[in-house]
């Protein structure tokens, strides 16, 4: 069995040079290697200096996720970093690709840090609800001062070389391959006469108003706990000793080990790498993919042919007309100037772009080659099935035929078609360039090659792609639909929507409900309640007082007035009192007397709404898996992610408790809350959502 740490010398240079594909992860055979190279190091006369360096892609892109879960095998991280830290001996670590977490606490155990110019350095914890745990947290504010740091680490953001030698966390930047600029810098420190410089003997930051700083980043965090706690600890690195500051962050650390919101950040971490490996696609490989159609350049055709662009793929835009066709154009170079200020792309992309790979025409016939059309129209049948209508004469052979519909049958749109196999649904979320949700909705007739190329699609995009089955609303409105629903109810019953939008955000959404409707529109809402009408079952509560405001042309946001007021120029809206008027005068007809709600019950009616109909959605196979109703939720949703998604924010609250809870809630209105099958059948077996994850 080779090592993953090999042991050379060059001249009075000894090397350790991690050799662990595919990132050089912090394995126990990897931590063994680095201490036993060390040892044999230290033990060698002729060795002056150690260089620590990294093959393949990356100095140590962290921690070994196979790890994950298991008891700690020595020798243990925080441990190995003091030990090199405390060589006799300089010790240099050269660095390339990208050193993360632990492996930057590695570097920082090293007396010296030169990297390449394209490296990238972070300390990510925070996403997994953890801190550094191995002296990250009181190394890194001594190079950097306690501000710094606090923003490098509660961020958990990739840190370039540049800024990186800016900031004092490597000593220079140096071109060429990293063991050799790693023996050629501790040449030179040798020859300065240089020796070891441990970072815990440099002088602690100075102090910072602690409080207010954290305080500050748990509000950013919307509840977050890890973050802020790792402003704690940095604290410890200025107002404690070193080794007593090193006992706090292990403190800290173990205590954020036990959090439900660790639980749930690393349910999120594995899961939005596992939804797009779906077992159907074993072995199928999608069709080429190099250009495709938009149909619409409203704003979300406009962001989709943006997307597309960003991801180098030729695109033709179809509009009505001729001033449809600039609105268009201008939609996409704004998109993508916005994609230039912040340097995702340059100058000279941003021409070629604009110049050459996008094309906005009214004719259909300038689709004919195109390898996949996302069309994104205006939510009608029969507007859709017109355009599928085009696409079926004037598309080539095997061109994948995508809807954008957000509720539509995508059955009945393939049967409109010649090639039904031929065609899916692709929605997107707006704005497409930026949000990271993908739902690939495969039909009855869709072919497994069609399949693939979606999510191919979604991986070139940059998205998380789900896979979700047909019916009204797929997985995520569907779902959306409910809890909105549960909303409504306990409005009507006495709760305010601001009351309910503020217990949810303070639980960790993004918006709440009623502010959400407001920018998406409150007409979107009154049309589809208009749709639903007719096949509507007559227990079913649907309030109608937001229908009074939508009458009046009041659809939210884009007007100025829905359930809040928004004035030109201020951030955000005020509540907006006319809906206080309405709901009591919708109350007074159906002889209802409100009632107080709490925060806590208002937060506990719309999770256990969302969790009952997830599980009939993964029942139904809309979603093959709960943590692909997690993943629907969590990036497209706003649902805070240290929960894990509604699924595993049931499995920690325990699907007995939300079970009971449904039960009581169905003696108020036993249509709305009928417990889920599935949901019922697990409880009875003593099963979690995790379970069904696990068996796949």
């Amino acid at each position: 069995m080779t090592t993953p740490v090999t042991y050379s010398t060059h001249g009075a240079i000894a090397v350790l040079r991690i050799d662990n594909p595919p990132v050089n992860a912090l394995s126990q055979a990897v931590r063994q290697g680095l201490s036993d190279g060390m040892d044999r190091a230290e033990a060698d006369a002729d060795v002056a200096a150690i260089v620590i360096c990294g093959g393949g892609r990356a100095f140590i892109a962290g921690a070994d996720i196979s790890e994950f879960g298991k008891p700690p095998m020595q020798p243990h991280l925080p441990e190995l970093c003091t030990r090199i830290e405390a060589s006799p001996k300089l010790v240099v670590a050269a660095m390339h690709g990208v050193s993360l977490g632990g492996g930057l606490e590695v570097a920082l155990g090293c007396h010296y840090r030169v990297a390449q110019p394209s490296a990238r350095v972070g300390l990510p914890e925070v996403h997994l609800g953890l801190i550094p745990g191995a002296g990250g947290t009181q190394r890194l504010p001594r190079l950097t001062g306690a501000e710094k740091a606090v923003e490098a680490i509660t961020t958990g953001r990739h840190i370039k070389a540049p800024e990186a030698l800016e900031l004092g966390i490597i000593d220079r930047i140096e071109d060429g391959d990293s063991q050799e600029i790693g023996i050629a810098y501790a040449q030179d420190l040798l020859s300065k006469g240089a020796g070891p410089r441990p970072v815990s003997a440099m002088p602690p930051a100075e102090a910072i108003d602690w409080d207010a700083t954290y305080d500050a980043v748990l509000k950013k965090g919307r509840g977050q706990i890890s973050p802020a706690t790792a402003v704690r600890a940095v604290q410890a690195a200025s107002e404690l000793s070193f080794d007593d500051g090193m006992t706090r962050e292990r403190d800290l650390f173990m205590e954020l080990m036990g959090t439900d919101q660790r639980k749930g950040l690393i349910h999120a971490f594995f899961n939005e790498r596992a939804v797009s490996n779906l077992p159907e696609l074993k072995g199928v490989e999608p069709r080429a993919l190099q250009s495709i159609g938009v149909i619409g350049g409203g704003t979300m055709g406009a962001g989709i042919a943006t997307a597309a662009l960003l991801a180098r793929l030729n695109v033709t835009l179809i509009e009505m007309t001729e001033e449809a066709v600039e609105a268009a154009r201008d939609r996409i170079t704004g998109n993508l100037q916005g994609a230039l200020k912040r340097g995702k792309i340059t100058q000279a992309q941003f021409d070629a772009l604009t110049t050459q790979a996008l094309t906005v025409a009214t004719n259909y016939d300038t689709l004919s080659d195109v390898d996949l059309v996302v069309e994104a129209v205006f939510e009608d049948m029969d507007v859709k099935k017109q355009v599928f209508g085009k696409l079926d004469a004037v598309c080539k052979p095997g061109c994948v035929l995508a809807t954008n519909t957000s509720y539509l049958d995508v059955n009945e749109i393939a049967a409109s078609t010649k090639r039904p196999d031929d065609v899916i649904g692709l929605h997107f979320f707006s704005p497409a360039h930026v949000m990271k949700l993908l739902e690939v909705v495969v039909a009855d007739a869709t072919a497994p090659d069609v399949v693939a190329t979606g999510f191919a699609l979604g991986k070139m995009l940059g998205k998380i792609s789900v896979r979700a089955g047909v019916c009204d609303g797929f997985i995520g409105n569907r779902i959306l639909a409910v809890y909105r629903t549960a909303a409504d109810h306990m409005v009507l019953d006495g709760a305010s929507p601001y009351q309910i939008d503020k217990a949810l955000t303070d639980f960790g959404f993004a918006m709440g409900p009623f502010a959400v409707a407001d920018l998406a529109g409150l007409d979107i809402g009154w049309a589809t309640r208009k749709r639903k009408a007719p096949d509507r079952h007559p227990e079913e509560r649907v309030p109608t007082y937001i229908d009074r405001l939508c009458e009046q042309g009041h659809f939210g946001q884009k007007t100025g007035e829905g359930y809040y007021i928004y004035e030109a120029g201020k951030r955000g809206g005020t509540p907006n009192p006319k809906i206080a008027e309405l709901v009591a005068a919708e109350q007074r007809d159906l002889g209802i007397t409100p009632r107080d709600f709490t925060d806590a019950e208002i937060v506990r009616r719309y999770m256990c709404a969302m969790v009952n109909e997830g599980a009939r959605v993964v029942e139904e196979g809309i979603a093959k898996r709960p943590l692909d109703v997690d993943m629907t939720l969590l990036f497209g949703y706003g649902f805070p992610r240290y929960w894990g998604g509604p699924m595993k924010w049931a499995d920690i609250a325990g699907l007995d408790s939300v079970l009971a809870d449904i039960e009581r809630f169905a003696k108020e209105d036993a249509w709305f809350w009928q417990p889920a099958p599935l949901l019922k059948q697990l409880v009875a077996e003593g099963r979690s959502f995790d379970d069904l994850n696990r068996a796949g």
